[in-house]
């Protein structure tokens, strides 16, 4: 029998292109058929696509993020890249004892409480730029909805948990989209000095939004972290930390929110069940996830020597856990390429899942489901009106332009905000 591992290697490197970007998961169902966990000679890396392998793998405390110690050995110039310093020491790489002190701290401001009462907030902002979307469509014209809705959300979302300034945060969105091009897999020198900056920037902002609320506090994360009680945060920790939640808090919610909105224009059939019955958008946000993740893979290092489906992997080795092909995977989800917003019995690795879990999940949910209920409620002849454009990104799928409009004789939309919107 001839080994897979051409066909193999010819799948996962077709993922790279156009074509793959767009639309991954031809690709990555015919890579879980043929060598569902397979090992990269010249990317040196394990890829894993089934659901189960992928869970066992982000689960196991044993397995470790690339974190300084990583650097030591693999990225030697690290110290001299701001983007690197911050990536691999910060929460999001960080492990054992680090890792449970930062996102201890940081989970103050994302309890289940805080994450409730930020619903009004949600609700009230949402409602405001929908009123934008319904001004730039009320004379039939097109808008982009990421340009009006799914960046600006998320991004005023989490300045009110941080403390950011609702006036400050358009500055963010390309700065955090610059910053996140170390998470591409193959990184270019422009990739580190367009990081390199962007994290830079940032530092320096949230620097001073620390200092500025030690003078002035105010009920926010910035203020809990910043005061003399707040624990063990060293001044470099404190600024990344609010620099990571910031960042990760819109990124990949902005993500969700095209997808979701993307997912339901596409299958007009689901989009008219859910107008029908808002009751149903939690489960559409959850079927959107994973139908398709914004954030495609994760990778970890072998914390000792096993088995992973059938195949030895050894302690050290990078693993690189396929989230959008485990979502998909038909073990798990009958019938998976069919978008669904009443199925039931979903779950997604798109938030991750085991240490690492991601802490803003039940916030980006929130947004997901309060946006989609509004926004069909505002506009319940929504459709598309062009062809949308991704990120030209590997490992996040965002969208940059999504064209909406009104379908065939829309009615007049009402503003509402500042009203409860059903």
């Amino acid at each position: 029998m001839n080994s897979p591992a051409p066909q193999a290697q010819a799948l996962l490197f077709s993922l790279f292109t156009p074509e793959g970007r767009e639309n991954p998961y031809p690709a990555l169902e015919a890579l879980r058929r043929i060598a569902p966990v397979y090992h990269d000679p010249d990317l040196d890396t394990f890829f894993l696509t089934s659901f189960a392998d992928c869970q066992a793998v982000l689960t196991d405390t044993a397995n470790r993020t690339q974190d300084l110690t990583w650097c030591e050995e693999n990225l030697p110039d690290w110290r001299e890249h701001p983007a690197a310093d911050f990536f691999h020491s910060s929460m999001l790489r960080a492990n054992g004892a680090d890792h449970t002190r930062l996102r201890r701290l940081a989970g103050k401001g994302l309890t289940p409480r805080r994450v409730t009462a930020l619903r009004g907030a949600v609700e009230r902002i949402t409602d405001s730029l929908l009123d934008n979307l319904a001004d730039a469509t009320s004379d039939g014209g097109t808008a982009n909805f990421q340009e009006l809705v799914g960046y600006p959300l998320p991004m005023a979302v989490v300045g009110e948990l941080i403390g950011v300034p609702e006036a400050d945060s358009d500055r963010f969105r390309a700065l955090g989209s610059d910053a996140s091009r170390l998470l591409e897999p193959v990184r270019t020198p422009e990739d580190w000095a367009r990081a390199d900056s962007a994290v830079e920037q940032l530092r320096e902002y949230f620097l001073e939004l620390t200092e500025r609320r030690r003078q002035e506090p105010a009920d926010d994360l910035a203020t809990a972290l910043a005061s003399e009680d707040a624990g063990t945060l060293t001044e470099h920790e404190l600024v990344d930390t609010l620099l990571l939640v910031f960042v990760a808090g819109f990124e990949t919610t902005t993500g969700l929110l095209g997808m979701a909105v993307h997912a339901l224009l596409r299958h007009p059939e689901q989009l008219a069940r859910l107008a029908a019955d808002p009751g149903l958008a939690p489960q559409a946000v959850e079927e959107a996830l994973r139908w398709d993740s914004p954030v495609q893979m994760t990778e970890r290092i072998a914390g000792r020597a096993g088995i992973i489906g059938g195949v030895p992997v050894p302690a050290g080795a990078v693993v690189t856990t396929v989230l959008t092909a485990a979502n998909r995977d038909p073990a798990l989800h009958p019938d998976p390429h069919r978008f669904d917003v009443t199925r039931t019995g979903t779950r997604v690795l798109s938030f991750s899942s085991g240490p690492h879990y991601c802490l803003g999940a039940a916030l980006a949910r929130l947004e997901g489901a309060v946006a989609l209920r509004r926004l069909l409620a505002r506009f319940p002849r929504l459709a598309s009106a062009g062809d949308p454009v991704r990120r030209e990104s590997f490992s996040l799928r965002v969208f940059e332009d999504l064209p909406v409009g009104h379908g065939p004789a829309a009615a007049p939309s009402v503003k509402l905000s500042g009203k409860a919107a059903a």
